[in-house]
């Protein structure tokens, strides 16, 4: 089963993630960017969901050290800013697509199939 990282501070928002994903792909959590990056680098995961506004350092910042270390893991944002500016900051860092909360079920993981399949 393909592994997802959920770099997402906010308890509820994770619970939701973990509700749309738990029959589709194993996951792990990471509270803030500092531990996304630190997790990414060990390894194991197939994709990373990345919330943009997190504690300690944000998921631009996070996303650029990520593909600094693993270019070709893919990397979603996850945000509730949904203008086009923050879009483009997204794409900018390194990420490959950007959803915006609240997400929908299906278009999360039909985002999510689009980068590593079911």
């Amino acid at each position: 089963m393909k592994r997802l990282l959920i770099a997402e501070d906010n308890d509820s928002n994770y619970i939701l993630m973990t509700y749309i994903l738990k029959n589709h792909y194993e996951f792990e959590r990471a509270c803030n960017g500092k531990e996304a990056v630190e997790m990414a680098q060990k390894g194991g995961f197939d994709l990373v969901l990345m919330d943009i506004k997190m504690p300690v350092m944000d998921g631009l910042e996070a996303t650029m050290l990520i593909k600094e270390h693993c270019p070709g893991l893919p990397v979603i944002a996850l945000t509730a800013n949904a203008f086009e500016s923050d879009r483009q900051l997204a794409m900018d860092a390194g990420c490959v697509d950007f959803l915006t909360k609240p997400i929908s079920s299906q278009l999360c993981l039909s985002t999510i199939a689009k980068y590593i399949g079911e």
